[in-house]
């Protein structure tokens, strides 16, 4: 499958060599997702584990701001009205946004400026890189709306990148995260000046698609499924995936390489 040629309706793509780059386009609004943008974004990622032209994937801020979660006329308000059935079928879908992130085997660069709270910090947190701007200000804002801090996989996913009661007060409270304290304990790995933020993170998104790119995919897949294997099943796990990963022509170009002294030109093959 090709995604470079990809014209999705709700939210903007480019390509930049084999990095695609996303980005949500209602600006004045601050970017807020619709049941549209959350769907498109899905199907989207879910497709990746297919695309062979992308490499890699950055999710971009728009207009200083990177996403104000879910839009409260367009998705709150319906959602007063509907029974559980739908109620159910709509954070169904919701957390199948953060599944497909996780299953798509390319790396994801979030690029956060400005605001990016609510589903947007969901998104930033399912990302496997994170770079951000002293100014961005990240809140899992869920109890703020009368929700529990419980959604699309934060409680699962929040405390291992930034522990239990860091993770805790975040969700409980609702409150703002700035972006020193996201980096202090891990959630951003790194702080940029916002007007070098998305340039940053895709020339890093670049540098790992220039990779031995089925192995990252291969590491990804580790990195999510070693969370529910005891430390004997995860040993034995990567012990089968560097097998596979030893049968890869990149591997044997990387040992060519440097037998010859020379740096390795990887494939993903």
């Amino acid at each position: 499958m090709n995604l470079a040629d990809l014209a999705p309706r709700h939210f903007l793509w480019r390509m930049e060599g084999d990095v695609a780059i996303i980005r949500l386009n209602r600006p004045e609004r601050k970017n807020p997702l619709t049941f549209d943008s959350y769907a498109e974004l899905r199907d989207t990622f879910r497709d990746l584990v297919y695309a062979e032209d992308v490499k890699a994937v950055v999710i971009a801020s728009n207009g200083g701001n990177f996403c104000s979660g879910g839009d409260v006329h367009e998705i709150i308000a319906p959602l007063v009205g509907r029974d559980m059935k739908g109620l159910l079928e709509f954070t169904r879908m919701t957390g199948d946004l953060v599944k497909a992130m996780l299953q798509c085997t390319k790396p994801v660069i979030s690029a956060v400026d400005g605001v990016c709270v609510g589903a947007g910090a969901i998104i930033a947190m399912a990302s496997d890189i994170r770079f951000a701007t002293p100014r961005a200000s990240t809140a899992f804002l869920f109890t703020r709306v009368g929700l529990a801090g419980c959604d699309m996989g934060a409680c699962a996913i929040l405390p291992r990148l930034i522990g239990q009661g860091r993770a805790a007060d975040l969700l409980y409270s609702g409150r703002s995260m700035s972006a020193e304290e996201g980096h202090q304990w891990g959630f951003y790995n790194r702080l940029v000046e916002a007007e070098s933020l998305e340039a940053e993170a895709i020339a890093y998104a670049t540098r790992l698609a220039r990779g031995p790119t089925f192995a990252h995919g291969i590491t990804k897949t580790q990195l999510n499924q070693e969370w529910s294997m005891s430390l004997e099943q995860a040993i034995e796990a990567e012990a089968q995936a560097q097998a596979i990963c030893m049968q890869t022509r990149d591997f044997e170009r990387a040992y060519r390489a440097f037998a010859a002294k020379q740096k390795p030109v990887f494939e993903g093959d």
